[in-house]
């Protein structure tokens, strides 16, 4: 039996180590948000706004209505602080790219961002992007995970 354990043991360690689980984004779906939604009776009594089991980053964080990009994201391994979302966006309006940044730590597990574009950064209920992409960099500047729409994969992008 020992003549065959020393072979096995020396196999798995040479083995090439296991990947490491990888940060996913889910999810991520753009949607317009009235600053009335967020309001709450916790709110009316404490003075401070309910975030619940999520994250709110906003561009403008002293206006709350915007086009938000709620984004499940799911991270097996521990928590990251210092990390950067980047949102790319092409509005209705102009063909140029916009680029917002949104600093944030991103626990483990599967965790909700709502991300928002608020104030005067985007026009109004009734426009939507006309192509996106969302990025999560760490905090080394690496891209962990991204997803887009489909407008923003276009030949010679």
């Amino acid at each position: 039996m020992r003549s065959l354990l020393a072979p096995l043991a020396l196999l798995l360690a040479s083995a090439p180590p296991l990947p490491a689980a990888e940060v996913q984004l889910k999810r991520v779906w753009p949607e317009w948000c009235s600053a009335d939604s967020f309001q709450s009776l916790y709110e009316y009594h404490t003075g401070r706004e309910l975030t619940g089991k999520r994250t709110l980053l906003r561009s403008r964080p002293e206006n709350r209505g915007g086009l938000y990009f709620m984004t499940r994201v799911e991270n097996p391994g521990a928590a990251l602080p210092g990390a950067t979302f980047v949102i790319r966006v092409i509005s209705p309006e102009s063909t140029d790219t916009r680029v917002f940044t949104f600093p944030a730590s991103v626990p483990a597990g599967s965790w909700l961002f709502q991300i928002g574009l608020t104030g005067l950064d985007w026009a109004g209920a009734r426009v939507q992007p006309v192509a996106w992409e969302l990025e999560l960099h760490a905090a080394d500047g690496r891209i962990l995970a991204e997803a887009h729409s489909f407008l923003w994969e276009k030949p010679g992008r």
